[in-house]
């Protein structure tokens, strides 16, 4: 083999290689969001969303249902304003409750949805009632030691 066509499959391999790492980039980073056309957008608002980010995935018993596609603070009732993107084909009730949650003990927060019993169901442009703030470890971590020591403090 002469070193043309040898620099050329080394080339290619290494445009080949590229191409590989950018669609696993894309992948991994969740570029893959809800179309547009095949979903409905809700509301929820929480007084504390502690590192929820746009993007971050809607969860439904652990099935990624839908994205989160804003956050805004409402200067009006001083909370977060939270847009959830949801698949068409996932039909909430009116009922449904949102909460912040994290994987595992310090991974990436996402919304995750518990659905009610109500026979009408969500549209687009609603807003669900119910909703549970991000747990803040600092805060638990503050709510353990005052506790501690309120317990050691004389009486």
């Amino acid at each position: 083999m002469n070193r043309t066509t040898l620099d050329l499959w080394v080339g290619l391999f290494v445009i080949a290689g590229i191409a590989a790492l950018l669609f696993l980039a894309l992948k991994v980073g969740s570029m893959n969001t809800v179309n547009t056309s095949d979903s409905y957008e809700v509301v929820a608002r929480f007084e504390n969303i502690g590192g929820l980010k746009v993007r971050a995935p809607v969860k439904s018993a652990g099935v990624v249902v839908g994205r989160v596609v804003d956050i805004r603070f409402d200067n009006e009732r001083y909370e977060a304003a939270v847009t959830l993107r949801l698949g068409k084909h996932y039909a909430f009730p009116k009922d449904t409750s949102a909460a912040i949650l994290t994987s595992g003990l310090l991974g990436e927060q996402y919304v995750g949805l518990a659905a009610g019993g109500d026979s009408v169901k969500l549209k687009d442009k609603d807003q669900i009632q119910l909703t549970q703030d991000a747990v803040v470890l600092e805060n638990l971590i503050g709510q353990f030691l005052y506790g501690k020591a309120q317990e050691g403090a004389p009486q």
